[in-house]
Parts: C-alpha cells; structure tokens; sequence
C-alpha cells in the first residue's frame, strides 16, 4: 500500500472501477516532464475528490478531465512546466511544477497563472497529503 493510500482511506476517496481513459504517455508529451509515480498511482486508482483534509479544502480533478481543465485555465500555455491536478475552492489551483533535473514540487498558485506566486505545499503528492493531514495550512 502507498503510504498516501491511509490517507484517502480515511477521507473515503472513491476507487475507480476501471482505467482512466487519459493516457499519463499524452499528458507528459504536453508537459514534457514525467508524472511522479505517487501521483500516477493516484490517478490510476482514484476519481476526483473533494473535501477538508485537515483544515484546508482540497478538490483533486479526475485524471480523465486534466488536459481539458489545464487547456481552459491555459495553464499548458503559460505555464508549461506545470500540470494542474486540482484546486481549493478559494481561487488557487493545486499544480505539479517541474523545477528541472527530476525535481518536481505540489505548489498552490492563484488562478492568475504566473510562476512567480507560486507556493510549494509539498514536496511530492504524498508529501501534499501528509502535510494536510497533519494539519499544515496552505499559508504557514
């Protein structure tokens, strides 16, 4: 078991029933970074999800719908190192950013679409959960 899989068992993450029709090969070739494996398995066993994990609100868009939501919030064209996964329900999107040579981070981004305000929530998607679950705000 991942160790992210506790966390979505305990907020009652709905499992898929069968495969994302999305394929992670179509979404890195926008990207032009590989997904992380956390993140993958995520999307590969889970649909979209919306609730408080620890204090914060967290909505994590289904894998099927993430090229058509990034293409409309145009973060593909501003932002081409990062692939939103999800938002708050506050006006940030929650987004996977490459940083180059394999390092990727979770940041939290107003939907204005600029780098520069950017902030890291985690240093994988695990991490992400794990910090929530803890109790870390978005803003500390």
């Amino acid at each position: 078991m991942e160790p992210f899989e506790k966390i979505l068992s305990k907020y009652e993450f709905v499992k898929r029933t069968d495969k994302p029709k999305t394929a992670f090969e179509d979404v890195e070739k926008i990207i032009n970074f590989k997904l992380p494996d956390d993140y993958k398995a995520f999307a590969l066993n889970y649909l979209e999800f919306e609730d408080f994990i620890g204090a914060e609100n967290v909505r994590l868009w289904d894998f099927d719908e993430i090229i058509e939501i990034n293409n409309d919030y145009q973060i593909f064209k501003y932002l081409p190192k990062t692939l939103g996964i999800g938002g708050n329900g506050g006006g940030e999107y929650i987004a996977i950013e490459d940083l180059g040579d394999n390092n990727l981070r979770i940041v939290l981004s107003p939907f204005i679409i600029e780098k520069e305000t950017h902030i890291e929530i985690g240093s994988s998607f695990t991490d992400f959960l794990q910090r929530l679950e803890n109790g870390k705000e978005w803003f500390d």
